[in-house]
C-alpha cells in the first residue's frame, strides 16, 4: 500500500488516500485520512478485509429487514433499507451513489405523507390491520399445513 506523494514527494496531508488504486470487485475502499483509525485497519490485510466483510454484513442485515417489512404498507420499509445503505456507504462508493438516490426518495415519500396525514395513516393502520388478519387466518385454518398436504409435501 502506498500514500499518495505531493510534489515534493512526501506524503500528502488532507484528502490523501491509502491504496487508491485497490479494487476487491464490491468497488473502491473509500478515501481514509492517513493515520486514521480506519487507515490503521486496512494497513493489515487481513482485518482489512474482515472489516469490509463485517461492514457489508451489517449492511445487509438492515436491507434484509426492510425488505422483510415489504409485507407491511406505508414507510416502514424505508429506515431499515436507509441505514442499511447508509452501513454500506461508509465502506463502498457503489453504495454511496445507491444511498443518495434512496435518500432523495425516501424524503420525498416523508414529505408526501407530511402533505397527507390522514390518508397515510388510514392506509398504513388498514395495511397493518389486513397483515393482522392474513397472520391470524394463516395460524387459525392451519393454511400452512393445507398447502403442504396439497403439495403432497
Amino acid at each position: 500500500m502506498t500514500h499518495t506523494l505531493d510534489t515534493q514527494g512526501t506524503p500528502a496531508r488532507g484528502g490523501a488516500t491509502r491504496c487508491a488504486d485497490c479494487t476487491d470487485g464490491l468497488g473502491r475502499p473509500r478515501p481514509v485520512e492517513p493515520g486514521s483509525w480506519r487507515d490503521r485497519i486496512r494497513q493489515k490485510p487481513g482485518l482489512g478485509i474482515a472489516y469490509r466483510v463485517g461492514v457489508f454484513v451489517v449492511g445487509l442485515l438492515f436491507v434484509l429487514l426492510g425488505l422483510a417489512l415489504t409485507v407491511l404498507p406505508g414507510p416502514l420499509t424505508i429506515p431499515p433499507v436507509l441505514v442499511g445503505l447508509w452501513v454500506w456507504s461508509t465502506e463502498f462508493q457503489w453504495a454511496r451513489r445507491f444511498f443518495v438516490a434512496f435518500r432523495r426518495q425516501a424524503r420525498d415519500a416523508w414529505a408526501h405523507a407530511r402533505r397527507h396525514p390522514v390518508s397515510s395513516a388510514a392506509i398504513t393502520v388498514g395495511g397493518l390491520a389486513a397483515a393482522g388478519v392474513v397472520f391470524w387466518a394463516v395460524g387459525h385454518y392451519d393454511l400452512v399445513d393445507r398447502a403442504l398436504a396439497a403439495i403432497g409435501g
